[in-house]
This record gives C-alpha cells, sequence and structure tokens, in this order.
C-alpha cells in the first residue's frame, strides 16, 4: 500500500536533476514572504471597500495575518527543497501539496466562521490562504528551480513531468 502511495504521489527518492541552489531558496523565501504580505495587505484593502462591514476585523490587523504568513511561506521554502530530493517530479508533488496545505489551513477559517465570525470577512480570509500559496509556489520554483534535467516549460510540470499518464 505504501508503495502504491509512492508511486502514486512520485515519491520515488530517484531525482533526474540537482537541488536548488540554497542562495536561491533563500532569495525566494524572501521574495514569497514580501509578495505573500502585499498580497494580504491588498485583499485586506479590496475586502473592506468591498464588505465595508468588515473593516477593524481583527484578523485583518498585520499583526495578526503576518506572523502568519511568515510561518507558513518559511515552512513551504523549507519544504521545496525536500520535495526536489524525494521525487524526479518536484514541481509535480509541490504544486499537489500546496493544495492540500491550503484546504487545510482553511480548516482554521471554517472552524472560526462556524463559531459566528462574520462570512465576508472569513472569505477574505480564505482568498488570502489562497493568495499566498499561489504566490509563494510560483516564487518558489521559478526563482529556485532545479538544476539539470529537462529544462522547465511554462505551467507547473516540466516536460517529462508532463507526459506522465497518471496526471
Amino acid at each position: 500500500m505504501l508503495e502504491r502511495a509512492a508511486g502514486w504521489l512520485h515519491v520515488d527518492f530517484a531525482p533526474g536533476h540537482g537541488q536548488p541552489r540554497t542562495t536561491l531558496v533563500l532569495l525566494a523565501a524572501v521574495g514569497s514572504i514580501v509578495g505573500s504580505l502585499a498580497a494580504d495587505a491588498i485583499l485586506v484593502l479590496i475586502g473592506e471597500a468591498i464588505f465595508p462591514s468588515t473593516k477593524g476585523y481583527g484578523h485583518f490587523r498585520f499583526s495578526d495575518y503576518g506572523k502568519l504568513t511568515v510561518i507558513g511561506v518559511v515552512i513551504a521554502a523549507a519544504a521545496w527543497p525536500i520535495v526536489t530530493r524525494v521525487t524526479s517530479m518536484p514541481r509535480w508533488l509541490f504544486f499537489r501539496l500546496a493544495i492540500v496545505v491550503t484546504l487545510v489551513l482553511w480548516l482554521p477559517d471554517l472552524y472560526i466562521l462556524h463559531q459566528g465570525q462574520p462570512g465576508r470577512a472569513v472569505g477574505v480570509l480564505m482568498v488570502m490562504h489562497l493568495a499566498i500559496a499561489l504566490v509563494t509556489y510560483n516564487v518558489l520554483i521559478h526563482v529556485a528551480p532545479v538544476r539539470g534535467g529537462p529544462p522547465p516549460r511554462s505551467g507547473h510540470a516540466a516536460p517529462s513531468e508532463a507526459t506522465d499518464p497518471r496526471d
């Protein structure tokens, strides 16, 4: 069963590529933090403009979302080199992990919605989580790509990854 799951996830411990450069991973982490925080701030402004009742919502304070955003991005940045070591299809796996993590991070949002928090404000928080995932995924894979192997093409998979029938 574990072999089947590992096969489905492309965890083969046989990457045909080199690791991303450490300096580029660090640069990508900083870029992801800056980009994610900017996206958060813009989404808060948009959310408050579209839904004036959300102005002053506690989770819209920079001190509230900022530290959680930084922690999440640092974890994602640390995960990228690990993913590139365990699979020959790192972008494929990292993309799917980003989706799973985003869905998991929506659970606390749904919980606070269930507890009576304003739906519009929680909706903005959920969009913020999605924006962080999009920014972080794209910055990491493009600024700190794997070395060697087939050249990446547009989209989330390298040519050898795109031809896998399990996609």
